[in-house]
């Protein structure tokens, strides 16, 4: 009897995950997204689903609660966590365990970048999909499922994949990591093994550049996907890189031993390569970017207000729940629009859920920042997505999700959400520094030097350990670079 029994409960929970893999990794979609995306994605959805139904929205201002609900509070059963009437059999509609389960499922997400990654038939859906991956504004979001895609079909573990999903997430427009290796590693509490092989994994996708920490890096990793890494043009950019951005061709000539007409053909094709790779997933127009969260001072408190503006409300249509309570369906007829029913409740609550946890997420965020709420980028402290997946109660990757591309505006402007995000130092007072401030400190120290003897990077070592912060000269140089200003040598003015 034990065996037999064993295998029938096997059976019913591999039916279970396999009913709720579509929904699960719909619901880690929508919470990706940024707000102005969302309505694209609830767009489709109704297209698909017969029994949802968008209500106009009259002009009215919704908060994120009013938004994410099914419709208007005389609409009954209509509630996104209303029954289904008649038509419901008495199956009261539960998400809760649903969405227990897509707290652990991230496994679920690798399956879907998966598929994304070109496993199923190639269609004229797939095609009209694919325009509209590379036509979308959002060219960060675009990038990192292109890149995850890559990542899918290679053949790594679990680990690395997981900290694939973080890098693709910490790079810029231009497809460069913000973080070294080693503070990402800190930052997420991966092991520094799994970090280091996504990045070398990062660095082979396509387009060729990607992952770079500088321009030079770039470069040369385009060069090397050409199989021009033994090149002049390798030689030059990764050998004499400072005479190259000052277009000394002389002496790159006499250091490289090479003709002065070879070092021209060489910089000629170095000027083919793209400085920038990862802006090729963005349009040419200028895109204004609409903030998801708006953080403003209310007396003592700071009141949160999520963009509702661009998702639309729903609920379930009563035309449909009305043919299933006639009894006039076929039993074929009756299960599908039924399981539409259900798929749009979920829906509904899958909105409701990720406004619910992009508010949690910007209340801790203020908890830990508010000096930087209060008085700008020079308090910002070091935080971590671990403490906020910590205290909200999800996974890191959850939290990862959940910021992808989206934007707060605070009293002091529009700031991605993963500028809150940032390893720091400790000062010799005890309080924390996050690196982001380190940065903002190096800038003001060389604003205001002398431009005939200006700081060099062990200068500006001692000044920030005069400030309690110690700091490696090296640290200092890669942050001098990040922030684009040049070294001491370039800077000094001439009477």
């Amino acid at each position: 009897m034990a065996g037999p029994g064993f295998s029938q409960s096997l059976s019913q929970r591999q039916t279970q995950s396999l009913v709720l893999a579509p929904q699960l990794r719909q619901s880690l979609k929508i919470l990706q997204v940024a707000a102005m995306d969302l309505r694209t994605v609830i767009q489709e959805e109704l297209q698909a689903n017969p029994t949802l139904e968008e209500l106009p929205m009259d002009g009215v201002s919704l908060d994120h609660e009013t938004a994410a609900a099914s419709g208007d509070s005389d609409s009954g059963s209509d509630s996104s966590h209303g029954d289904d009437g008649p038509s419901s059999g008495g199956d009261e509609m539960d998400f809760s365990k649903e969405f227990e389960i897509l707290t652990k499922l991230d496994q679920d997400w690798r399956d879907y970048m998966s598929n994304a990654g070109g496993n199923q038939p190639h269609t004229s859906e797939d095609e009209e999909k694919r325009q509209h991956f590379f036509d979308s504004l959002v060219s960060e979001t675009s990038l990192q499922e292109h890149l995850m895609s890559q990542a899918e079909m290679a053949d790594v573990d679990d680990a690395t994949i997981e900290a694939m999903q973080y890098l693709v997430g910490s790079l810029d427009d231009r497809g460069f990591l913000t973080q070294s290796i080693p503070d990402i590693a800190l930052q997420t509490g991966l092991p520094l093994d799994a970090v280091q092989s996504a990045h070398a994994l990062l660095k082979t996708c396509e387009p060729a550049g990607i992952g770079a920490a500088d321009l030079k890096d770039c470069l040369a990793l385009q060069l090397v996907a050409k199989g021009r890494g033994d090149s002049l043009a390798a030689r030059i950019v990764r050998n004499h890189f400072p005479l190259l951005i000052r277009r000394r061709i002389p002496d790159i000539a006499r250091r490289s031993g090479a003709t002065l007409e070879d070092v021209q053909h060489a910089i000629e094709e170095i000027g083919t390569l793209d400085p920038a790779p990862g802006r090729r997933f963005a349009d040419d127009s200028n895109r204004v970017v609409t903030p998801d969260v708006t953080v403003e001072k209310d007396g003592d408190e700071w009141k949160i207000e999520l963009n509702s503006d661009y998702i639309p409300r729903l609920r379930i249509s009563n035309t449909y729940k009305d043919l299933i309570a006639k009894g006039s369906l076929n039993r074929q007829e009756r299960d599908y629009l039924r399981e539409r029913i259900r798929s749009g409740r979920f829906l509904i609550n899958s909105i409701e859920q990720r406004q619910q946890t992009i508010e949690r997420i910007t209340r801790e965020i203020i908890k830990v920042q508010e000096p930087f709420f209060d008085e700008g980028v020079s308090k910002l402290r070091p935080l971590t997505m671990t403490q906020i997946a910590d205290t909200v109660g999800v996974h890191e990757t959850t939290v990862s999700r959940a910021i992808a591309n989206k934007y707060i505006r605070t009293p002091h402007g529009v700031f991605d959400f993963k500028f809150f995000f940032t390893p720091g130092y400790q000062s010799d007072g005890g309080a924390s520094v996050s690196n982001t401030s380190v940065k903002e400190m190096i800038h003001d120290l060389i604003d205001i030097e002398d431009r005939s003897r200006p700081h060099s990077d062990q200068d500006l070592v001692a000044k920030l350990q005069d400030k309690g912060i110690k700091i490696a000269r090296r640290t200092v140089a890669k942050y001098r670079e990040e922030l684009g200003i040049l070294p001491s040598n370039l800077r000094r003015e001439y009477a």
